[in-house]
């Protein structure tokens, strides 16, 4: 009976092997599996009949299993085991005596039963080789950052205490870099949870699908601000934990946000008013009802000199305004007297959409000073009412850098929508679509800009927050270089006062045959710091077994893919990297001192099928807003399906590392290492340890301590690593998903604090929670 039972499941094997293997080769692609089912036919048929012929066909099957996988991936572990895994289990499976024992003939040499020796030699050299590749890893990059110290005192890009965070990169060049020493790489692991605090703001039943908490805390004083993804602003006193105030705005929900989040908060002293008095400081508050709120910072009461009784409309002026299309998840900034903002414009909804304007308030008053809008980019001078900017226009929803010095603020912009389709974009579209621009702060005209994607059909928006620093070159020459990451990939570094490499810049050709009304770019740029992975190969698909692997396998050959840039298409195309980007809105931190960076650089496939306008069904009522699945492109002739290039079991097409933490030296443009980041504790249905690398999306935090911190990754850790080398030196198991940036503060005994808000992200499907926790070492 048992030989009979294995003989069905060798069957079935071979039939859902053979058929897709076949189907495999009608594509071009391996004929490994095609040859694989056939083999498990011939063995279930041998099985059936009792014969031993069938351990030594599967014996033979096994080698040369093993030869064509390494021959594909070398000595990769996680990509031999796949293909290998299943193939060796069931050979032990055969190896059993109650099986051998029922096949004749299956004669003894000696003390040794043939059929078993037919087996147990190819086995064994598996065991072998899976052994080796254990003992390496051909995916990691080992290599040291520099330390010597280029400058002793840094321009940081504001005055601010030591101790203090004071906005959401601690400071306008957003360079996410404490100059606090007391947690350094000798003592970090011993950090310990000093509280915890819970806002009480947890996903809803109603919300839309993406509720996600990304809030880097401010840290003034002895006091914290921070935001919920429902838009409460709260304070929290630094040393104990303990909430000092909390506001509510009544932000609503809506089913048409794709996005209900907030990233931080802005905090403002006026200089000129009365200490003590009220609203003397302040912390605005961006909202997804499209308001920006001002608050007093001692109390949490609307200070309601501001705009209209403390409340900006951010929708005045707007083209179309359907409710839940526009808001801003991203802090304002702030310099001189004037608070600039910008705002999401829901992506592949309609053409019939909401500028992407930025806009510069006077930050007492509320009265709008300038206006940037990319669709008409001259025009500065405020609109008079009932004058509407451009719909559509390329929008910014990150965060924003200053340098006061120079007069400048820089925005990272996205793209027009609908990201796929490309026709009937103006000139000035084109130009400023994905690209950073510098505005000057007093009268809002651009001084330059430096576009990372042509002509983006693939949702490419610059999602980072552009990083200040001054690089010292190797003339000695003090440069103000502005680091700009990408979704690509790439680390574009620039000189700040015009926007022209530092690192340099190149053209490379791109794949043609956009659909027939639109257009590809013939080449697309690259900077000469850059973290794009090779181009996918059928070879580097992946899955749990040689079945789902097999099944990916079909996929990958099925959509159009020549290379990344490949446009989109009608039978669909494989987007590499993906639009979750290489970087994201967590951008890198830098290390103005060593003039170094680190980074967390991510890498999944995407889809993207475009769909004629008559071919999209009607509306289902009540759907929420969300980025995956279909896109309805209202107005365009058409809508885009897109989503994660996935196996049938949900885990990425393509091998993994799929995230890894890097390290560059930015004065040379060089990667000094790259280690793949996170474990699969928290995807599959066992907690297991097992670090493939796995993705996340969030920012990373440095110190003058050497340490390096960054939640982020789909496991719920919060980590620390060693700067110079990578190297992990510390985790901490966090309550709900980390996919915020951390920070870190000091009280004013010098104790030195690092802060995490563990509250999930929708998108990537971690836990979601409310909590923000403290840790510090041991007195």
């Amino acid at each position: 009976m048992l030989l009979t039972l294995t003989a069905v499941v060798f069957g079935l094997l071979g039939l859902v092997l053979g058929g897709g293997g076949a189907q495999l080769l009608l594509l071009g692609g391996s004929a490994y599996y095609f040859i694989a089912g056939m083999v498990f036919l011939a063995t279930a048929l041998l099985l059936y009949r009792r014969r031993a012929e069938a351990l030594w066909l599967y014996g033979a099957f096994i080698v040369g299993s093993l030869i064509w996988a390494v021959y594909e991936v070398g000595f990769d572990w996680w990509q031999l085991g796949p293909r290998g895994g299943l193939v060796v289990v069931l050979g032990l499976w055969l190896m059993l005596p109650p099986l051998r024992r029922g096949l004749h003939p299956d004669r003894q040499t000696g003390r040794w039963n043939v059929g078993f020796l037919a087996l147990g030699l190819p086995v064994l050299l598996s065991v072998v080789v899976a052994g080796i590749s254990l003992l390496s890893d051909p995916y990691d990059r080992q290599g040291q950052l520099p330390t010597d110290q280029v400058v002793a005192a840094p321009n940081l890009g504001n005055d601010i205490p030591d101790g203090d965070w004071h906005q959401y990169g601690r400071t306008q060049f957003g360079q996410r870099y404490s100059p606090l020493t007391q947690i350094n790489t000798e003592n970090v692991k011993d950090l310990k949870v000093a509280w915890t605090y819970q806002t009480g703001d947890v996903k809803l039943p109603q919300d839309v699908g993406e509720t996600t908490y990304q809030v880097t805390p401010l840290k003034v004083g002895n006091t914290l601000y921070l935001c919920t993804p429902h838009n409460w602003a709260i304070a929290i006193n630094a040393e104990t934990g303990k909430e000092i105030w909390k506001y509510d705005p009544n932000a609503g929900l809506n089913p048409d946000r794709q996005h209900q989040t907030c990233r931080g908060v802005t905090y403002y002293a006026d200089p000129t008013a009365t200490p003590g008095a009220a609203c003397a400081s302040r912390v605005y508050l961006p909202t997804s009802d499209a308001r920006l709120i001002a608050l007093d910072a001692t109390n949490g009461t609307v200070c309601e000199s501001f705009a209209d009784k403390g409340m900006l409309q951010l929708e005045a002026n707007m083209p179309f305004n359907p409710a839940g299309y526009y808001y801003s998840t991203s802090p304002p900034v702030i310099v001189g007297n004037k608070i600039i903002v910008g705002g999401a414009v829901n992506d592949n909804y309609s053409i019939q959409s909401p500028s992407g304007v930025i806009r510069a308030f006077d930050v007492n008053t509320g009265e709008l000073l300038w206006n940037w809008d990319s669709g008409n980019p001259e025009r500065t001078e405020p609109l008079a009412p009932g004058e509407t900017y451009t719909a559509n226009s390329p929008n910014s929803w990150s965060v924003f850098s200053v340098d006061e010095e120079l007069g400048l603020v820089y925005i990272p912009l996205g793209n027009r929508t609908p990201d796929q389709l490309g026709m009937g974009r103006t000139e000035a579209v084109e130009r400023h679509s994905s690209s950073i621009v510098a505005l000057d702060v007093n009268t809002g005209r651009d001084r330059w800009v430096r576009q990372t994607v042509h002509h983006d059909l693939w949702d490419m928006d610059v999602p980072a927050q552009p990083v200040l620093l001054d690089i010292t070159n190797a003339e000695g020459q003090v440069v103000p270089a502005l680091v700009g990451p990408t979704k690509q990939g790439d680390i574009y570094v620039l000189d700040r006062r015009s926007g022209e490499p530092i690192i340099p810049v190149t053209e490379l050709p791109a794949p043609g045959g956009a659909i027939a009304d639109d257009f590809a770019a013939p080449t697309q740029p690259i900077s000469g710091l850059t973290f794009r992975p090779p181009t996918l190969e059928e070879r580097n698909m992946w899955g749990l077994s040689i079945v789902d692997q097999m099944m990916c396998r079909i996929a990958f050959r099925q959509l159009r893919y020549e290379g990344q840039y490949t446009p989109p298409s009608l039978e669909g195309t494989l987007v590499y990297p993906g639009n979750f980007g290489t970087f994201n809105w967590g951008s890198v931190a830098v290390d103005p001192e060593r003039q170094v960076m680190f980074g967390m650089p991510t890498y999944l496939a995407f889809t993207s099928k475009l769909v004629p306008r008559a071919d999209i069904p009607p509306k289902v009522e009540g759907a929420t807003g969300s980025e995956q699945g279909l896109n309805r492109n209202e107005g365009a002739s058409y809508g885009v399906v897109m989503g994660p290039f996935l196996s049938p079991l949900g885990i990425p097409c393509q091998a993994p590392p799929w995230g890894t933490v890097a390290g560059a030296d930015l004065r040379t443009g060089k990667i000094a290492y790259q280690h793949r980041n996170g474990t699969v504790y928290d995807m599959t249905p066992l907690p297991l340890p097992f670090k493939v690398g796995v993705p996340g999306i969030g920012g990373p935090m440095i110190t003058k301590g050497g340490v390096a911190f960054l939640g982020a990754a789909v496991d719920d850790y919060l980590r620390a690593y060693d700067l110079t080398t990578g190297d992990q030196l510390w985790e901490a198991r966090l309550p709900a998903g980390g996919q915020a940036t951390p920070m870190t503060y000091a009280l004013d005994n010098g104790k030195q604090y690092v802060v995490m808000v563990a509250g999930g992200h929708g998108s990537v499907g971690t836990k979601p929670g409310d909590y923000v926790i403290a840790y510090t070492l041991a007195d």
